[in-house]
């Protein structure tokens, strides 16, 4: 009951600060603006930057002990509003791994899913699980994590965000067989900057074992 009521309050503070922006973005609908480019035709307007600091604000106030990771495109990502970076470790064999579990239990994933940890773990520091995909990725963007993998999370909504920030931290994102990464296949690999060739290799090996 009391998780119960803790995801409640969290999604009513969420809808709290959404219509809180929507009004803002109501009454500055037909004022003059001043546009930013953030690229060549991405544009943001002192509207887009007032509904930021308005959301972040609202959720800090309400949950002031919680960790905000943030990210925007060309303009970096941060942790409660300071900038984090990836990593800078090297080294394969001093890294640390993240990685989940799944969801499935049948024996064909179980096998799978332990025979390709097993053969990981001969070739890092150590390793975590935090549950989360999204605080996954999270943890490649602020450096507590060097490398991360994931296959058959939920959708596109647990990687989204996580990846943005990832890349705005000069991390990698990627498929875990080293092609492009696609939000849409449920497979999710991502590393510092220095790292990506050793883990994509070392996640082949692991896959021939």
């Amino acid at each position: 009951m009391a998780e119960d009521d803790s995801l409640a309050q969290f999604l009513a503070v969420a809808v709290d600060a959404a219509k809180r922006a929507g009004e803002k973005i109501r009454k500055g609908f037909y004022q003059t603006k001043h546009v930013e480019h953030k690229g060549q035709v991405d544009l943001v307007t002192e509207t887009d930057k007032a509904c930021e600091d308005l959301i972040f604000n609202h959720l800090k106030q309400h949950f002031p002990e919680h960790k905000l990771f943030t990210g925007i495109r060309g303009k970096g990502a941060f942790l409660n509003g300071t900038p984090i970076r990836a990593s800078s470790q090297t080294e394969l064999v001093k890294s640390l791994l993240a990685t989940e579990i799944g969801t499935k239990r049948d024996k064909i994933t179980v096998d799978a899913t332990t025979n390709r940890i097993n053969s990981l773990l001969f070739k890092v520091r150590s390793l975590r699980m935090s549950g989360s995909c999204a605080l996954n990725l999270c943890g490649i963007a602020c450096g507590r994590i060097d490398i991360f993998y994931e296959l058959g999370f939920g959708g596109p909504w647990d990687v989204a965000a996580g990846a943005l920030i990832v890349q705005e931290a000069g991390g990698r994102v990627f498929d875990p067989s080293g092609r492009d990464f696609d939000i849409t296949a449920q497979r999710v690999a991502a590393s510092n900057p220095h790292l990506e060739d050793a883990f994509v290799e070392a996640l082949r090996q692991a896959e021939r074992d």
